[in-house]
Parts: C-alpha cells; sequence; structure tokens
C-alpha cells in the first residue's frame, strides 16, 4: 500500500464515541457542545498530547443548532480559548468528512494535531420555520433543501424505497439484513467490544437501540412507512438518534516521536454525486472514483467495511452494484441497530474501524473501507490501514 512520508502520513491515534441515544431517550435534555466536550477530553487524553498541542477542531453537524458547534464544544470540553474549531455540514456525511478535511491538513503540512468527528441531537435539534412570504404566516419546514425541485428532492425513506426499486432489492433481503444488523450489535454488546471506545456520559455507556427480540416473521409483519407500495419500514431503516465521536489524528512521525508505536493510517478519500432520487447509491460512483485515481487499492483486498445502514435498501443495492458480499460490513452491528446521528455516523464508521483493527488485534495488512451515502445525492468514501511507526 503506497504511503506517504512520515511527516505527511495522517494516522488516527484515538478515537471515541457516546453510546448512541434514541431521540428522545437517555441523552433528550443534552445540548450538542454538553454532548460533544466529553468525549473530545476522552479521545485527547487516550494520546500524550493537550489542548495546547490541537491545531484546530473540525466538528460535523447536520441538524442544528448553528454556529460554529466545533468551538463552542471546544471551550466547553477544555474551557481552553486558544483550541480553536470549525464546523463542517455535508450533512451524513458531516463527521466522515471532517476526519478527512484533518486528514488532508495532515498531508498538506498545514499542522500537527487535529480532532475531528461529529455531533447531533436529534432531541434538542432546533424547530424551523422561514418567515411567511408578502406577510403571511412564517412557513415550517423539518428539513434542509438537498436538491432543487426540477430535479428532485425526496425525502430519505421515499429515496430508499426509489432505490429498493431501480436496483430490485426485496423486502426479504431488506428484513433479513436488518436483523443481522441488530444480532451482531447484541452480540457485540455483550462480548464488550464497545466498551473501550464509549465514553460514559450522565451514566450512560450502552447504546440504547439494539434491540434482541427480533425475528423475521415478526419484521415481516410491518407496513411500509413511506408509501403503501414501498418496502423501507421501520425496521430495516435506522432510527433518529443523538450521538457524537471524536478522533485524534496527526502524522506518522508526530506520533513516533511522542511515543506511540501504531496507529490506523489515512490512506485516502473520494466524493461522488448520483441522482439525488436515488442518493442512497452514492457510495458507489465515490468508491469507483476512489479505486480509478489509487490502483493500489482494490476491493479484492478489503477486508473491513463499517457501511452507514441508513436504509437497507441503500446498502445492499450498493453491495450489489461493487461486487462485494452482503456479510462484509458492519461485523459488529451498523446503524440499522446502533443508529445514525447524522453529522456524528461517518465519525462514527471510523472509530469503529479504529477499535476493530488498532484497538483489538488484527494483522496489518488488513484494508479497511468507510462508506456513506449523503442527502442529495452523494456518497462519501475513505480507506485506511494499520500502521505501525
Amino acid at each position: 500500500m503506497q504511503l506517504l512520508p512520515p511527516d505527511r502520513q495522517p494516522v488516527i491515534i484515538a478515537a471515541r464515541r457516546s453510546a448512541i441515544g434514541r431521540a428522545g431517550g437517555m441523552f433528550r435534555d443534552l445540548d450538542v457542545q454538553d454532548l460533544a466536550a466529553p468525549v473530545l477530553q476522552a479521545a485527547l487524553a487516550d494520546t500524550p498530547f493537550s489542548p495546547s498541542d490541537i491545531d484546530d477542531v473540525i466538528l460535523g453537524n447536520a441538524a442544528g443548532p448553528g454556529g460554529n458547534i466545533a468551538r463552542l464544544s471546544a471551550l466547553t470540553a477544555w474551557r481552553d480559548i486558544t483550541v480553536p474549531g470549525v464546523t463542517t455540514d455535508r450533512q451524513c456525511g458531516a463527521g466522515l468528512e471532517a476526519v478527512i478535511h484533518a486528514c488532508r491538513l495532515i498531508q498538506a503540512g498545514a499542522g500537527e494535531v487535529f480532532v475531528a468527528g461529529g455531533v447531533e441531537s436529534q432531541s434538542r435539534k432546533p424547530l424551523r420555520a422561514l418567515p411567511g412570504r408578502d406577510g403571511s404566516a412564517p412557513e415550517a419546514y423539518t428539513r434542509a433543501r438537498f436538491s432543487p425541485d426540477e430535479i428532485g428532492d425526496p425525502d430519505m425513506g421515499t429515496a430508499a424505497d426509489n432505490v429498493a426499486r431501480a436496483y430490485d432489492i426485496s423486502r426479504e433481503r431488506q428484513d433479513s439484513f436488518a436483523l443481522q444488523s441488530h444480532t451482531r450489535a447484541k452480540a457485540a454488546q455483550a462480548s464488550g467490544a464497545f466498551d473501550a471506545e464509549i465514553v460514559p456520559i450522565k451514566g450512560c455507556s450502552t447504546d440504547e437501540c439494539p434491540r434482541d427480540d427480533l425475528t423475521l416473521p415478526r419484521i415481516a409483519r410491518l407496513r411500509p412507512a413511506f408509501g403503501k407500495d414501498g418496502s423501507v419500514t421501520v425496521a430495516n431503516a435506522c432510527p433518529l438518534n443523538d450521538g457524537a465521536s471524536a478522533l485524534v489524528i496527526t502524522s506518522a512521525e508526530r506520533a513516533r516521536a511522542a511515543g506511540l508505536s501504531r496507529g490506523l493510517a489515512f490512506l485516502d478519500a473520494a466524493t461522488a454525486g448520483v441522482d439525488p432520487n436515488l442518493l442512497g447509491i452514492g457510495p458507489v460512483a465515490s468508491t469507483r472514483k476512489l479505486l480509478h485515481r489509487r490502483p493500489d487499492i482494490t476491493l479484492d483486498a478489503l477486508t473491513h467495511l463499517e457501511f452507514n445502514e441508513a436504509f437497507a435498501a441503500q446498502v445492499l443495492a450498493s453491495l450489489d452494484q461493487l461486487d462485494l458480499p452482503a456479510d462484509l460490513p458492519n461485523q459488529q452491528g451498523g446503524a440499522i441497530a446502533l443508529g445514525h446521528p447524522f453529522g456524528a455516523s461517518g465519525a462514527i464508521l471510523a472509530t469503529r474501524l479504529f477499535t476493530q483493527l488498532i484497538r483489538q488485534p488484527s494483522h496489518d495488512t488488513a484494508l479497511a473501507m468507510a462508506m456513506i451515502g449523503i442527502g442529495g445525492g452523494l456518497g462519501l468514501t475513505a480507506a485506511f490501514s494499520p500502521l505501525r511507526f
């Protein structure tokens, strides 16, 4: 695998997350900065660095409340006015975009230590309304616009139904995939696989949404959630969630100088656009773009895949198009079971890879990818591998 010189090779040396709460659940009273700050603190505490070493804090967020959430969260975490912060919004891909941006800054020589990740609170997201036109009443709305009407701007569930129809993804396959996610997540919880990455907040350290009472017959009885002729249900789609994740990123040279010996190397990433009406297929385009640019990275060598499970239909369609098996991604459960806190989810994918490849025993030849589909018709793919310094 082609790597950069040690002073420009980005490596993740710490990765933490909150437990993922259900919207209106265990974190319902926490503002985003109070959800993010303990995770920022824990991630940095896992390293030899202090807040004064941080060149920037980069956090993704999608649902609000607006403003520079990264700066607010950094001040809440460390009360150190010298630590800067910047907030990114690539909607569901915001957290992974923050990680990629930090890695690109390392590659460019524009800094040495970054904390990157994401945070989301569906419980505390703002109520939204636009001023009325010509003095009329305010116009309430529930989400940001992703695409102009002339192209199409479907809600997420409708878009997932579109993908299922366009790529012939049956209801049975979606339901089986959803059950696989819950089964794997519950097994991972029982084995303690998440323990080292989760930061207890308000005494909560267990993901709230994985279930062990689901069966295929029970899931099959559910009605379509987004249209009577659809196949997407509340069981084969993700819930709405609260959560945060943070990763510490530096260069291989700086990590070695600090006494570290191993980390998760960032190899490359790509973003691509697709039809917003079939937005869930975005990771196919971004992955193909990445593979075209980096012929040393191949899907045949892929050992670990964290693919955001907004909907089973989109994951299965993307896997089919990439000729990847349905049992490859999310070996310890995905967002259908664990949850999808929009702005944090991409960073959680990277955190999960850090646990599987660095915290837990793995081969140094492993190749990992994080993939996520994004509102507006976008895909984002990032590649990583373990690295000894």
